[in-house]
C-alpha cells in the first residue's frame, strides 16, 4: 500500500464547480433521466465553417510542429488588428501572449504576483478559478464584493479603499460570470484614476466576454487607458465569441515588463498552443463575423426570455443580466440555501444549475443559470422548477 506525500499546496486548490455538476448531470443521463443542463458555461452553437476549413487546411498543410511559445507571429498581428477594430487601441504584437484557453494567463499572472506576504483582489462571486489560485499561490485573496443592489458591478472607491502595500494585484471581469453584471465606464474611470496612486499594483482584467453586450451596452476595455498599460494584463480570446471553446486558445495583452517572464512560464508549461488551432484563430478573427452577431442576437433574445421567467417564479427575483450569457437570480425567498436549491433542482427537476456559492460565499442565496441552450429547453427547464417549487 503506497503513502504518498503530497504537496501541502494542493489542499489549497480549488476546483470549477460547472464541471462538477456537469459530471453529475452526465451520471444521471447515463441512468436513464432527462436532464436539462442550464449549468455549464459553453455557448450551444457549433464553430463557424470557415473556422473549422482553415484548422484543417492548416494541418493538410503540414502545420505539425511546435510553434514559438507566444504565439505565431500572424496570429498575434490579427489579435493586435482586431484589438484596434473593436477598442481603438494599438497594441504591439510582441506583447501579446497565445495560450490555451483563457485559465492559463489567469494562472500565470497569479504565479507571478502572488506569494506568502502577498494580497491578491478579486471579484466574489466571480469565476472560482481566481480565489483557487491566488489560495495555490500562497497569497492572500482579498474578496470584491459583487451586489445585486449595484447590479453585480464593482464599486471603486471600495476597491481602491481595500489596498494595502501588500496588494500585488487585482482582478476584474466585465461583463462579468457568474452574475452577467457589466460595470459602468464611471467606475472604470473611478478605478484607474485612485490606482495613480498605488503604483505597485497590477491589474488583470478578464475581457472574455467582451462581444457579449445586450441592450445598448458598450464594452469598455481597460486597454483603452494609456495611463495603466505598463502594469495592464488584458485577458480575452475565442471559446465564447466563436464557439470555440474545445479548440483551447486564448491570450493576453501583457506589460512589456512581463512579457520575458510570462514567456519563460508558457515555455516550462505548455511549450506552446497546437499550430492547427492558431491557424483557426487567424480565420476567426480576420473572417467574417456574421455568426458572432447571429449568436449574440440569439443570446439576447434568450435572456429577455429567461430574466422574465425567473421573475415570475415563486420565491425568486433576477436583475437584469447585462452581458455574458449568464442570469444569477436571487432564490433567497424560496427559503433554501444555494446549494439546497442546485442539487433539489438536479435531482428532483432534471435541471442542472450551478450554486452560487461556487463562485464564492458572496453568492449564497444565488443560482447560476447559464442561457447557452435553446430557448425551448430554458423554458421547459424553469416549467419543471416552478412545478417544483
Amino acid at each position: 500500500m503506497s503513502d504518498l506525500k503530497f504537496a501541502e499546496s494542493l489542499s489549497r486548490l480549488g476546483t470549477e464547480s460547472a464541471f462538477v455538476v456537469l459530471a453529475r448531470a452526465q451520471q444521471l443521463a447515463q441512468a436513464g433521466r432527462d436532464i436539462i443542463n442550464l449549468g455549464i458555461g459553453q455557448p450551444d452553437f457549433k464553430t463557424p465553417g470557415h473556422i473549422v476549413e482553415a484548422g484543417i487546411k492548416a494541418l493538410q498543410d503540414g502545420q505539425h510542429g511546435y510553434t514559438p511559445a507566444n504565439g505565431i507571429l500572424p496570429l498575434r498581428e490579427a489579435v493586435a488588428a482586431d484589438l484596434n477594430r473593436r477598442h481603438g487601441v494599438e497594441v504591439n504584437p510582441d506583447h501579446v501572449v497565445v495560450v490555451p484557453g483563457g485559465k492559463p494567463t489567469m494562472f500565470f499572472a497569479v504565479l507571478m504576483f502572488g506569494e506568502p506576504g502577498a494580497e491578491i483582489m478579486y471579484p466574489n462571486p466571480g469565476f472560482p478559478i481566481y480565489e483557487s489560485v491566488i489560495k495555490y499561490s500562497g497569497a492572500t485573496p482579498v474578496p470584491i464584493a459583487l451586489e445585486e443592489k449595484n447590479g453585480f458591478a464593482f464599486d471603486a472607491e471600495t476597491v481602491l479603499a481595500q489596498i494595502t502595500d501588500q496588494t500585488r494585484l487585482i482582478i476584474i471581469n466585465s461583463p462579468a460570470n457568474p452574475t452577467g453584471g457589466v460595470t459602468p465606464k464611471e467606475e472604470i474611470d473611478k478605478l484607474v484614476a485612485g490606482l495613480d496612486r498605488h503604483p505597485h499594483v497590477a491589474l488583470m482584467s478578464d475581457e472574455i466576454y467582451s462581444n457579449m453586450l445586450y441592450g445598448g451596452r458598450a464594452h469598455v476595455s481597460l486597454l483603452q487607458y494609456p495611463e495603466i498599460r505598463d502594469r495592464l494584463i488584458m485577458l480575452d480570446g475565442w471559446s465564447k465569441t466563436y464557439a470555440m471553446t474545445g479548440w483551447r486558445l486564448g491570450y493576453a495583452v501583457w506589460p512589456e515588463a512581463c512579457v520575458d517572464h510570462v514567456t519563460r512560464l508558457c515555455i516550462n508549461d505548455h511549450s506552446c498552443v497546437n499550430a492547427a488551432t492558431q491557424y483557426a484563430g487567424i480565420a476567426a478573427l480576420e473572417g467574417p463575423q456574421d455568426a458572432v452577431r447571429d449568436m449574440v442576437a440569439e443570446f439576447d433574445k434568450r435572456r429577455e426570455v429567461i430574466v422574465r421567467e425567473l421573475n415570475a417564479l415563486p420565491g425568486f427575483r433576477c436583475a437584469d443580466a447585462a452581458g455574458a450569457f449568464y442570469a444569477f437570480p436571487n432564490i433567497e425567498g424560496t427559503g433554501m440555501s444555494s446549494k439546497q436549491a442546485q442539487d433539489r433542482f438536479l435531482d428532483e427537476a432534471g435541471v442542472a444549475t450551478v450554486a452560487g456559492t461556487s463562485f464564492g460565499a458572496w453568492g449564497e442565496g444565488y443560482l447560476r443559470f447559464s442561457y447557452a441552450n435553446s430557448t425551448e429547453n430554458t423554458l421547459e427547464a424553469l416549467s419543471r422548477i416552478r412545478q417544483l417549487l
